[in-house]
């Protein structure tokens, strides 16, 4: 396993590195800004907790959430990067991973400009996908049996999503049928809360593996070597993805928050605990079983589930469209912007 006194060893003997450790720490960032204020949306929305204060405890629980689950499991990391295969020029696989990094951080702040939640794990995926499509020039650069997970991922954040969201919205009412509707509001109030720290610690367990996934890749490419052979994760590089995600949720997750949890959909205290429930179940359960999916996607199909349990009507569904279609758009358009990006980087350096 790779030491931090090591790592800077690698960094000063090989500087190309360090622009790509730069462009990898400014997806994380733009995940921080986009993703992870996503995940603390809801409860802001519903006056639970104020905005100031769900940033804090997202960047908290998005911190230990990376480095908790690092430790109990790295299936997610390990997916991520065995999904793809650069080739053995080391040199040309950095500079594909740079264009890759390039098309992802362009993509997210064009989305994060718009307020627009799109998904930055997809955007790594695609991005990495054509990058490597560019360098191996055919399919040989892509595992498809690791890719494959990302379909799985993307079924069950969708489908298991909104119908938890869903269903967990139609039994509350009649659980609490009996109970004082105050009482009942101000208790759903703090659960709402509770729940989103939940799904902030998902989506630094989730997001964060993928990005630190992509910085150990990096680095093992400077090596010459793949990340099975580094020895795993060291703690410094769980700290230093954490401490970045982290950063960007501070810096940029206002515009995110609005967007999700006041524009989207109305949501009563019960239905956001709800929607954090079936997100933060949905979460585990993909991390668990290795599958890289969507917590931008998983949370807005929870939110928009619990919210059309009540009303269809309650849902913005022009914003919800309009998030979709980003979606749809994000798996062609930045594995284009890597294929285009590593094809020319490769031919100027």
């Amino acid at each position: 396993m790779i030491s931090f006194e090591q790592f800077l060893g690698v960094l000063s003997s090989n500087p190309f590195l360090i622009i790509v450790m730069v462009l990898v720490m400014g997806t994380i960032f733009v995940n921080g800004a986009t993703d992870a204020a996503n995940a603390i949306a809801e409860p802001v929305g519903t006056r639970s907790i104020d905005v100031d204060s769900a940033i804090f405890m997202s960047v908290i629980c998005n911190f230990v959430g990376l480095v908790a689950m690092s430790f109990i499991s790295t299936a997610v990391a390990d997916t991520i990067s065995g999904m793809v295969d650069f080739g053995g020029d080391s040199h040309a696989a950095l500079i594909a991973l740079a264009a890759a990094t390039v098309g992802i951080v362009a993509w997210g702040l064009g989305a994060w400009a718009f307020g627009i939640p799109t998904s930055e794990s997809h955007a790594l995926i695609a991005g990495l996908t054509g990058a490597a499509l560019a360098v191996s020039g055919g399919l040989d650069g892509v595992n498809m049996g690791e890719w494959i997970k990302v379909v799985y991922g993307l079924v069950l954040s969708t489908v298991l999503g909104f119908l938890a969201g869903w269903v967990i919205s139609k039994v509350i009412p009649i659980a609490c049928r009996n109970a004082d509707r105050r009482t009942a509001n101000n208790f759903f109030g703090r659960m709402q809360v509770l729940g989103a720290a939940g799904v902030a610690l998902m989506h630094g367990a989730q997001d964060g593996q993928k990005f630190m996934s992509t910085a150990m890749l990096a680095i093992a490419l400077s090596l010459n070597m793949t990340v099975g052979e580094m020895g795993g994760f060291p703690l410094w590089i769980m700290v230093l993805c954490a401490a970045v995600m982290a950063i960007g949720t501070a810096v940029g997750g206002k515009k995110i928050i609005k967007k999700v949890g006041m524009e989207m959909v109305r949501l009563d205290k019960y239905q956001g605990f709800a929607a954090s429930v079936s997100a933060t179940a949905s979460l585990l359960i993909a991390t668990l079983t290795g599958l890289p999916v969507s917590t931008t996607h998983t949370k807005t199909a929870a939110i928009m589930g619990a919210g059309a349990a009540k009303d269809p009507k309650s849902v913005n569904w022009g914003v919800a469209k309009e998030m979709v279609l980003t979606w749809v758009f994000t798996f062609p358009g930045c594995g284009v912007i890597g294929y285009i990006l590593a094809r020319l980087f490769l031919v100027l350096f």
